[in-house]
């Protein structure tokens, strides 16, 4: 049974950090795209990041480049998000995802439950 167990979300000020972790099991890690997608209130779900399995290459949407870090760790089955210089429009509900072959956005077919990333004074 394929889960995806999302943690690390919360409460954090403009200009604060924090690291999501997304734990994986029931298939192989190493054989799949790994992306983040975030939803915010009354908006569509929006493809953030993702790491593909092949080479380690990693993408972003431009809102968070340079700020979201995308990573994995095959043997241990998580896949991270660190997130610094958070603002108030990254305020949304943060899912992990498999996909494959490639990170484009149609190419993920399974979604975690989510964390709830606030972004508050």
């Amino acid at each position: 049974q394929v889960q995806l167990v999302e943690s690390g979300g919360g409460l954090v000020q403009p200009g604060g950090s924090l690291r999501l972790s997304c734990a994986a099991s029931g298939f192989t890690l190493d054989d799949y795209v790994m992306g983040w997608f975030r939803q915010a209130p009354g908006k569509e779900r929006e493809w953030v990041s993702c790491i593909r399995n092949t080479d380690g290459g990693t993408y972003y949407t431009d809102s968070v480049k340079g700020r979201f870090t995308i990573s994995r760790d095959n043997a241990k089955k998580t896949v991270y998000m660190q997130m610094n210089s958070l603002k108030s429009e990254d305020t949304a509900v943060y899912s992990c995802a498999l996909g494959a072959p490639t990170c484009d956005a149609d190419s993920f077919a399974f979604w975690g439950q989510g964390a709830q990333v606030t972004v508050s004074s």
